[in-house]
């Protein structure tokens, strides 16, 4: 009989995350998923429709039991962003305390806030079971650049509640290799740690133009970003960009579709109006991301965007598998892995972070490609993403880490 995996995560349907699959993966694979996660409420910072603190505690999804732990939704400013993670703690703290489920073995998906992990971490000590940990987000780090916070004190603290989830963790994967090393330089052994990049659902796959509708967002050269639009994207470079890109008297318009929602859609929509780029942006409101291959077959381009700071890097976003596995080309305004990956593939132009003189001149350049150029991108990408990026490949290698008696055993020995 396979095991029954307990999964930490404060993001988990009907929000957008690719442990959402994952866990639909592992009950296809004969396990028992039981998800421990916070009340819908991201990124628009309010409870989802039908959620609250009294309402659909418990639910059960594509045979995931999910257990729903009161929360504070995350607002739209700091304060309730703090509070928003203090109290999945919090619920965390009682509800391993009381609870009865009885797992083989815990997953803690983490993105930020780092600080979901405690309960995990807590839950698996409490009965001496294996903590596998994902790192998405990396800590103190985000924190840093994120908030700008500099204290000293607040830092430090942090730095020592992640190096005791580290610490307590039986293993350690990263979605970078850049992660590996940063985890390592906090005195973690490296065997600890493994590389285990995201995939796409397989949902995303390459349409034919054929296959959708072409409608109001193909305007000549169209160029899309779907995602949260939040302060760490960066999307704050393409009113600039598009202000220099108007100067130019290029035969095709550049049109910039923007599909999604964040705690900073209204700030970029109030300041690419006041850049007077409007009519080259259209902005669409959240869709569902199997929706989203749709939308990559009627754009010519797939835009990803990080800020420049060392963190980001070091950080290859979700958004990358996405777009790689839909086929289309790639314009980044991105360093680190994440461009490093778009060029070894031949799948983009990358322009550095924060640069919106050079995001302007590669988009002009990729404008300037025939149909079949472009085309042959995409392929590239998809090509990468299954050879590098295949789901059925790493949902087998983790399979074996759950199966493999050495791992389970390491947690001893931390």
């Amino acid at each position: 009989m396979k095991k029954h995996i307990l999964v930490i995560s404060q993001y988990f349907f009907p929000e957008q995350f690719r442990i959402n699959d994952m866990c639909e993966e592992w009950i296809s694979r004969g396990y028992k998923v039981t998800v421990v996660t916070g009340i819908p409420n991201y990124p628009i910072g309010k409870f989802f429709s039908g959620y609250g603190v009294f309402k659909k505690n418990k639910e059960h999804y594509k045979g995931i039991d999910i257990v729903r732990l009161p929360i504070i939704p995350r607002g739209n400013n700091p304060l309730m962003l703090v509070l928003n993670y203090f109290s999945f703690i919090v619920s965390g703290f009682f509800w391993q305390l009381f609870t009865k489920i009885k797992a083989d073995q815990v997953f803690i998906f983490e993105v930020s806030p780092m600080t979901q992990a405690l309960p995990g971490v807590w839950y698996a000590k409490k009965y001496h079971l294996p903590c596998f940990l994902y790192v998405q987000d990396l800590w103190p780090e985000n924190v840093e650049i994120i908030t700008g916070i500099k204290n000293k004190k607040i830092i430090d603290s942090i730095g020592k509640m992640v190096d005791y989830i580290y610490k307590n963790s039986t293993k350690i994967f990263t979605t970078s290799q850049s992660f590996k090393k940063s985890i390592q330089n906090r005195h973690v052994p490296i065997e600890k740690i493994e590389y285990w990049p995201q995939y796409a659902e397989e949902f995303y796959q390459p349409l034919k133009v054929k296959e959708v509708t072409r409608n109001s967002i193909r305007n000549n050269f169209d160029i899309v970003f779907a995602g949260n639009i939040g302060n760490a994207q960066g999307l704050d470079i393409l009113p600039k960009t598009a202000e220099i890109l108007k100067q130019y008297n290029n035969t095709k318009k550049i049109m910039f579709n923007i599909i999604g929602d964040g705690r900073y859609k209204e700030t970029l929509i109030k300041t690419v109006n006041s850049y007077n780029v409007g009519e080259m942006f259209n902005f669409i409101d959240k869709q569902p991301a199997e929706k989203i291959p749709e939308f990559m077959a009627v754009n010519d381009a797939a835009f990803i965007c990080l800020t420049n700071s060392p963190l980001f890097k070091m950080t290859i976003p979700a958004k990358l598998q996405s777009y790689m596995a839909c086929g289309i080309s790639i314009i980044a305004s991105a360093g680190g892995e994440t461009s490093q990956i778009i060029e070894d593939a031949y799948a983009g132009l990358t322009a550095p972070p924060g640069d919106e003189h050079k995001l302007a001149e590669i988009i002009l350049k990729m404008a300037d490609k025939t149909e079949k150029e472009i085309l042959v991108l995409g392929k590239n990408a998809r090509t990468y993403s299954d050879l590098y990026f295949s789901k059925t490949i790493l949902m087998d290698q983790m399979e074996e880490h759950f199966e493999n008696k050495k791992d389970s055993e390491e947690f001893y020995n931390v």
